[in-house]
């Protein structure tokens, strides 16, 4: 308890300069590119293009979902799956990517991973706010449905806000278990539930245990909100499971700060 005490503490001190660095972080990005923060809209605008074109061009397998044409439901799970890519590289890279904060600056190293999750999450605000638009543009307007996305976004920022702090300890001490998150996260989308529906997978137990991804959960979540008009207490199942891993990665975050912290300046 005393570690993630002094955890929260140093988020609460270090409140303000975390914003200020998490948009040095976005500029950081983006520095140097012709086309600037567009590149924020550009590169997922492509990859949503591409899956659209091979689905619905290609092998033709898509179809309308609950009465919305396939692309909005694509979408509905990409928005959130690039914050989560993005966060689960990010963010264990993260202190690698900020060394001078962790070896030169008296900074304290668990707020590191947090800036940086802060400005993927607001990058991924803003094309939410353009997924929004789309959906409007095609004649779906916002609903109470959507009072839900909020509650949806909040956790996958907490989950993985948890995630980026073990995952940065970590890969600090060992190149190599970065590596095996940059290898797996491929995987991790097609395994996630991203391309298709998980509740229509006919085996039970894969069902069930792909329900314990926090990928899985928070993309149901964006889709129930917006083309199954569901509520989340209508899954309790998945709210349990949710919070049973984001528990899990609390747990494993604060052992990792704990046996780490004093050795992480010297690797790096």
């Amino acid at each position: 308890m005393n570690i993630l005490k002094e955890i929260l503490l140093g988020h609460f001190i270090y409140r303000k300069q975390l914003f200020k660095l998490a948009k040095a972080d976005i500029v950081k990005t983006y520095k140097g590119a012709a086309l600037g923060w567009s590149w924020a809209v550009i590169r997922p605008a492509i990859t949503i293009f591409v899956y659209w074109f091979a689905f619905s061009i290609g092998v033709r397998v898509s179809r309308d979902v609950n009465g919305y044409p396939y692309f909005l439901w694509l979408i509905g799970g990409m928005i959130p799956w690039f914050y989560m890519r993005d966060i689960f590289v990010g963010g264990a890279s993260s202190l690698r990517r900020y060394t001078y904060l962790v070896t030169k600056i008296k900074f304290p190293i668990c707020t590191i991973p947090t800036f940086v999750n802060l400005s993927l999450f607001l990058i991924n605000l803003g094309l939410t706010v353009i997924m929004l638009i789309l959906y409007a543009a095609f004649g779906y307007m916002p609903d109470m449905y959507y009072l839900q996305l909020p509650l949806y976004m909040l956790m996958m920022f907490l989950i993985f806000n948890a995630w980026a702090l073990f995952s940065a300890m970590i890969s600090a001490m060992s190149r190599d278990f970065l590596n095996l998150i940059k290898s797996v996260t491929i995987a991790l989308f097609w395994l996630s539930g991203i391309m298709y529906d998980v509740s229509t997978i006919g085996v039970d137990w894969i069902r069930k245990l792909m329900l314990f991804n926090p990928i899985t959960i928070v993309v149901n979540g964006y889709r129930d909100s917006l083309v199954y008009k569901q509520w989340f207490w209508e899954h309790p199942s998945q709210m349990r499971n949710f919070i049973i891993v984001y528990i899990a990665l609390i747990v494993l975050s604060v052992w990792a700060y704990k046996k780490l912290k004093k050795d992480v300046p010297d690797v790096l």
